[in-house]
């Protein structure tokens, strides 16, 4: 007990208590709801979990660390695996040393509020060091990575750490007992899946060279029957944007969230004195989903452009013109935009030189003479003249074979052997691991940007990596070419402070905090249906806050599913994000350009609460009861709900609750949404007499909505009528003084 160090942070009601003996890997002993013990209660809990096995001396149980060790008697997966020509591939590393926020921390207890612990390992035999970080943010939120470096001498004999995987272990209670995740595919992302925490691996392993369309964005492992609003929840995810690993690992009286990056075959070679070091894998602990997910939303607004200034009402041209680029068409589709209220004009895919359609063009970022013979700055410039920024699609990552980059540079091509990989969307991917394609690629965006005056990028991806390797070599080339991404964003960012960017690929296929920490928002999917985007929404919300997921007014007819759906079914369901349009609105006549005006009013109205507001959820467990969206502010003053009627109900009416609100409050109540909830007799007095939703300059009309209690609509509930499906109300309550 003696040697023993317990270092216990805590932040935003969450508590970590890492532990170490025997200069051991330290341990994670508790990570979850807030520990309020003193010092020596910490000391003697841990001391009582101690276990001796035959004697003290044999089959002492090893519990699992932050990194587990196989050498130690850890028989579930090792958090590094790695070898030195056959050999060295059982570490048993020896703690060096053991820091808080940069300060040795000795035996006893370490006291702490948000810190950063850093633990530096060395194995003398394998040659290896380890470092170890584990930090506690100021949101609660638990980050933790690892670092490796091949300390061998340099000889000419030496032969190369090889590095197979890496990757670190968060502890969740083992009555943590129901699992949810996620799967899709282009234009369904974010499909839930739940089942019991099962005995053995639960792995969902991205090997796409992307986050993936069918990627699970976290791993949810919660009590019994967890809800948006109500258990223990605890998430994990990967901060990472190429190949990663999310698993549940369920052993002997342990589980844990298992993260890091997926490593291919001789990815990661070290030579002496060469280091690699893993990807942050995020830790969220909280009471329902909700809880949990606000922490990763503080961490993002925090950190991310989007918080600086208000979301600008953006309109994307694709399903309007898609490929088909006429200067005048473009102009009078940014003339009845700026009457309707937008604030950003996106030009997306088709601008660029030869690109008629997809199968030609891409790596040949200059506008194309045909279309655009005096280049883009005049439509930039009349667009601005209109009030609007503008935007510019881009998809610098890849290169079609028939373009003039292509033909000039094949060997900036990557592949993994003499033939290229298989197309895919007709393209390939271009290799930015090499200096001068990278180099190339900075140059022509950075021109663009400066030429044009581009304040905003649509950044797409729209392949995954197959047969991903170095040209000249063919090895694998995923973790560089994901890192090369990076640096260039980070470039691009120093030389524009004020640039925005968004992560598209193919829709929601790259969404996580590694992308999201460098850019301000991201296209969930390709499909606007509002019956599928509201649930890819709410899921993809358990990373994303609301304000950095674009969320479009599209077609009345989606593109993707061919559903039809009213134009105040789309607005509502659109309402909770970065709100614009992906809409020919030069087919809306006077009613729904009128309708599609008063939304916009209503998004510049309430986006800054939209942006600084709380989410939460109800209804995800009962598929024939109403979806719930809403935020909420952090003083309680106000909140809006999106409702979603079921696809199917036995019942015509449900009772639908608000959660979040002030309980000692009340709460005046205004609403829009579908002009028709089923039959009048079926609509509640609250949902009928209730006034309008106010927009820009024309607030509701004061006094005249009904004011409930706010523990009445917080407890108890409202009814809301399920008679008709796809239908929505955006539901605004403004907390009202006492009397």
């Amino acid at each position: 007990m003696d040697s023993m160090r317990v270092i216990h942070l805590n932040a935003e009601d969450v508590s970590v208590v890492i532990a170490t003996a025997d200069d051991g890997m330290p341990e994670i002993v508790h990570w979850g709801e807030a520990v309020t013990s003193a010092e020596p209660d910490l000391l003697a809990f841990v001391a009582a979990e101690q276990r001796n096995g035959m004697a003290g001396d044999s089959d002492v149980p090893y519990r699992a660390s932050v990194l587990p060790e196989h050498s130690r008697g850890w028989f579930g997966a090792p958090g590094l695996s790695a070898h030195r020509d056959g050999s060295g591939w059982a570490p048993r590393f020896v703690l060096r040393s053991l820091t808080l926020d940069g300060a040795e921390a000795g035996p006893g207890v370490t006291s702490g509020g948000a810190g950063r612990v850093d633990a530096v390992l060395h194995d003398d035999a394998a040659e290896i060091e380890l470092g170890v970080e584990i930090d506690l943010t100021r949101d609660g939120l638990v980050r933790s990575r690892a670092r490796v470096r091949n300390t061998a001498g340099a000889t000419e004999a030496a032969a190369p750490l090889e590095i197979q995987s890496l990757a670190v272990a968060l502890p969740i209670p083992t009555w943590a007992q129901e699992v949810l995740d996620f799967t899709g595919r282009w234009g369904h992302e974010r499909i839930p899946q739940r089942h019991p925490v099962v005995r053995g691996d639960h792995s969902r392993v991205s090997r796409r060279g992307r986050t993936g369309l069918d990627a699970t964005l976290v791993q949810a492992v919660g009590t019994p029957g967890f809800s948006a609003g109500s258990g223990e929840v605890w998430i994990g995810h990967v901060g990472f944007s190429g190949d990663h690993e999310h698993t549940i690992e369920r052993t002997d009286g342990r589980l844990h969230f298992r993260g890091g990056e997926s490593i291919l075959p001789g990815e990661i070679r070290l030579t002496p004195g060469e280091e690699y070091t893993g990807p942050w894998v995020f830790g969220s602990y909280g009471r329902g989903l909700d809880g949990a997910a606000a922490r990763f939303h503080s961490y993002l607004r925090e950190r991310s452009r989007s918080s600086r200034r208000p979301r600008p009402v953006t309109m994307n041209v694709w399903e309007a013109v898609y490929f088909d680029h006429d200067h005048r068409v473009l102009v009078d589709l940014a003339a009845r935009a700026a009457e309707l209220g937008v604030e950003r004009y996106v030009l997306d895919d088709g601008w660029f030189r030869g690109r008629n359609d997809d199968r030609a063009g891409l790596g040949d970022w200059a506008p194309d003479p045909i279309a655009w013979p005096d280049g883009l700055r005049p439509l930039a410039d009349e667009v601005r003249s209109l009030g609007m920024e503008f935007g510019l699609w881009v998809e610098p990552e890849m290169i079609n074979e028939d373009s003039d980059l292509a033909r000039a540079h094949p060997e900036w091509i990557l592949r993994a052997g003499p033939e290229l990989p298989p197309r895919q969307r007709f393209q390939q991917v271009l290799d930015l691991t090499h200096p001068a394609a990278f180099d190339h690629i900075l140059g022509v965006l950075d021109g663009l940007i400066e030429d044009i005056g581009v304040s905003y990028l649509k950044w797409d991806h729209n392949r995954d990596l197959i047969a991903a390797g170095h040209p000249a070599s063919g090895a694998p080339a995923v973790h560089e070419q994901t890192l090369a991404v990076y640096r260039l964003i980070d470039e691009l960012r120093r030389r524009h402070p004020d640039l925005e960017i968004e992560s598209c690929a193919s829709g929601g296929g790259r969404v996580d905090l590694g992308i999201l920490e460098r850019t301000d928002r991201i296209h969930p999917s390709d499909s606007h249906d509002p019956h599928d985007r509201f649930g890819i929404l709410r899921w993809t919300g358990l990373l994303v806050p609301p304000e950095m997921m674009g969320s479009h007014v599209a077609s009345p007819v989606s593109s993707v599913t061919g559903r039809a759906h009213d134009l105040q079914f789309r607005c509502a369901v659109a309402f909770l994000g970065h709100f614009g349009i992906e809409w020919d609105i030069r087919d809306l006549d006077e009613h729904d350009r009128r309708v599609l005006g008063d939304w916009i009013a209503r998004y510049r109205r309430h986006r800054h609460l939209i942006a600084t507001g709380r989410t939460v959820g109800s209804g995800e467990l009962d598929a024939a009861a109403p979806q719930v969206r809403g935020v909420v502010a952090p003083d309680g003053s106000e909140a809006l709900f999106t409702i979603v009627t079921p696809t199917t109900s036995a019942d015509t009416i449900a009772r639908v609750r608000f959660p979040g609100l002030s309980t000692d409050r009340s709460y005046r109540v205004s609403v829009s949404g579908s002009d028709s909830f089923g039959p009048p007799w079926q609509v509640p007095a609250w949902l009928r007499e209730s006034p309008e939703l106010g927009g820009d300059g024309d607030g509701e009309r004061v006094g005249d909505g009904p004011v409930i209690a706010g523990t009445v609509l917080a407890r108890v509930g409202l009814e809301f009528p399920t008679f008709h499906p796809d239908r929505a109300a955006v539901v605004h309550l403004a907390a009202v003084a006492a009397p």
